[in-house]
């Protein structure tokens, strides 16, 4: 493919973008006007954190998809960037799991953060309260589900009114 080519491609996904942030941005404000001491809501903190979390990775998955564009299969930089879209992709797969395990145990809503840079799990459950056999249960959820050692789970109740 010739660089003119490439270049077209890889300002069409820039473009592509900032429109996809322009929108995310004008539609995220429309339907959450409902603003507690001048931030989220308790009642759309999940829905909040996975936008945000959403948009993030879409953004990355994007300035990926423009390096495997500008490079020929078996370059390193396009191994790289494959490499990294596909731990993305893996982590949104894994996440939404987790997430609906966490669910199964009678919350109503959940958000699982497993952070590819490191071995943490963050998770954050509606729920006024958090009691001990609760928390293991997520813990040990986690631990199995993961493999993360001690410590590196984070469970936070988040007490959102249904």
């Amino acid at each position: 493919m010739s660089n003119k080519k490439k270049l077209i491609i890889m300002s069409s996904l820039v473009l592509l973008l900032a429109v996809t942030a322009i929108f995310n941005f004008v539609f995220a404000n429309t339907g959450t006007t409902a603003v507690v001491n001048g931030g989220v809501t308790p009642a759309n903190y999940f829905t909040t954190y996975r936008t945000e979390r959403t948009t993030t990775r879409n953004e990355a998955l994007v300035q990926l998809d423009s390096v495997i564009a500008l490079y020929d299969e078996g370059d390193e930089r396009y191994e790289e960037a494959t490499e990294m879209k596909m731990e993305i992709v893996a982590a949104m797969e894994k996440e939404l799991i987790l997430e609906n395990m966490v669910k199964s145990l009678g919350f109503s809503d959940a958000v699982v953060s497993v952070s590819s840079d490191s071995d943490n799990v963050n998770v954050f459950i509606n729920s006024a309260e958090l009691n001990y056999d609760t928390a293991l249960s997520i813990y040990n959820m986690m631990k199995e589900e993961t493999g993360v050692v001690a410590g590196n789970v984070i469970i936070m109740p988040v007490y959102a009114e249904s």
